[in-house]
């Protein structure tokens, strides 16, 4: 199977060096566990291919009612949590666990979320970031963040990086 990075035309480097930088940014990207989905309409087509690529490296995935109903249309196995709003208006009939919840108990390891432009999806956006800000969990809002991601967990998966600051690296003078 050809790796994201090869399929959307990227240098097989590309990942390791995301890898890095987002190392030396925020810490380092998973090579497993669980990862929460929940994607905007406008996106959910584009992340198929992502999300079906982490699945296939062995992560479990858990998603909000539309975006799991989207994924499980594609073949992606999933399980559904609730959002803030859900629990807060009483729409929760499954008794589902939050998202938030599952941050903060320390169940989710890697975030992709693309937030719609509804306040109650901008309040969601918020509570999940700052959840994942307070465990350290990284978590990207955009398409073009959700490739480069995987593209880095593939390179991290195949290979070991090591980061250096650059004052530590001999430079040819």
């Amino acid at each position: 199977m050809k790796s994201t990075g090869e399929v959307m035309g990227l240098d097989s480097d590309f990942g390791t060096a995301f890898a890095k930088s987002q190392e030396a940014a925020t810490g380092s990207l998973p090579t497993s566990g669980t990862v929460f989905v929940s994607v905007a309409n406008r996106d959910k087509r584009t992340m198929i291919m992502p999300i079906q690529r982490l699945a296939s490296l062995g992560f479990n995935l858990v998603a909000t009612s539309g975006t799991a109903n989207m994924l499980r249309r594609n073949g992606i196995e999933c399980t559904t949590v609730a959002k803030q709003t859900d629990l807060a208006a009483g729409t929760n009939p499954d008794d589902l666990r939050s998202v938030v919840d599952l941050i903060n108990d320390g169940e989710i390891d890697f975030i992709l979320n693309t937030p719609a432009s509804t306040a109650a999806a901008r309040g969601d956006g918020y509570d999940i970031r700052a959840a994942a800000t307070s465990q350290g969990v990284s978590c990207v809002t955009t398409v073009q963040g959700a490739v480069a991601a995987v593209q880095a967990i593939e390179a991290l998966k195949d290979t070991t990086t090591v980061v250096r600051a650059i004052q530590d690296v001999e430079h040819d003078r």
